[in-house]
């Protein structure tokens, strides 16, 4: 088990083996990982949250699920014989994947990994208070409520854009979040 400065050094390990400056881009949980991430790295200039869990210092993505109404994903979970959690693939696209086709859905739900267990973890640095940020709402999330995307977004003052999708945003409206993204290229070149 890595100690708390080597974990450190970990977590900045893919952006520091990067030329030049850095863009971090997070979904779900991954929203966590790039906010404590990129406080800990000055090569990171911008931050994108596709939907995702934006937590301030202290905070964890299960504080916040708190905060706003249960999302029909707490009722989807489900541990497999081992323990691990999972969406449960009769739910599944209706939870994570409403806006696509049923096959895609499937799929994505046969091959999905467990949940991480970094929900429950605090973070430690809110990047975003320091980084300029940009945030996606899926107005169509069943996963995080969208009204807590939009209360994270606001208060991070990210430069926020509004999409009719699910949880897989950058699966349905691929385009719409590569326009997102390419705004934060943009604003460090």
């Amino acid at each position: 088990m890595p100690k708390p400065a080597q974990q450190g050094a970990k977590d900045r390990q893919p952006a520091d083996s990067q030329p030049g400056d850095v863009i971090l881009v997070g979904h779900s949980y991954g929203g966590a990982v790039i906010t404590e991430a990129g406080a800990q790295n000055p090569k990171v200039k911008d931050l994108v949250y596709v939907p995702v869990f934006a937590p301030d210092a202290g905070e964890t993505p299960n504080s916040l699920i708190e905060r706003f109404a249960p999302s029909p994903l707490g009722t989807a979970v489900v541990p497999d014989s081992a323990g691990f959690l999972f969406i449960d693939r009769v739910k599944f696209q209706s939870v994570f994947a409403n806006d696509l086709p049923k096959k895609e859905a499937s799929v994505l739900a046969a091959t999905q990994k467990p949940l991480a267990d970094a929900i429950g973890e605090p973070i430690k640095a809110a990047a975003w208070k320091k980084i300029p940020s940009w945030y996606v709402v899926s107005t169509q999330d069943n996963s995080i409520n969208p009204d807590l995307e939009r209360f994270m977004g606001k208060r991070m003052g990210a430069k926020t854009k509004e999409i009719k999708a699910s949880h897989v945003s950058s699966i349905s409206n691929p385009s719409e979040i590569s326009k997102v993204i390419e705004s934060a290229v943009a604003a460090i070149t």
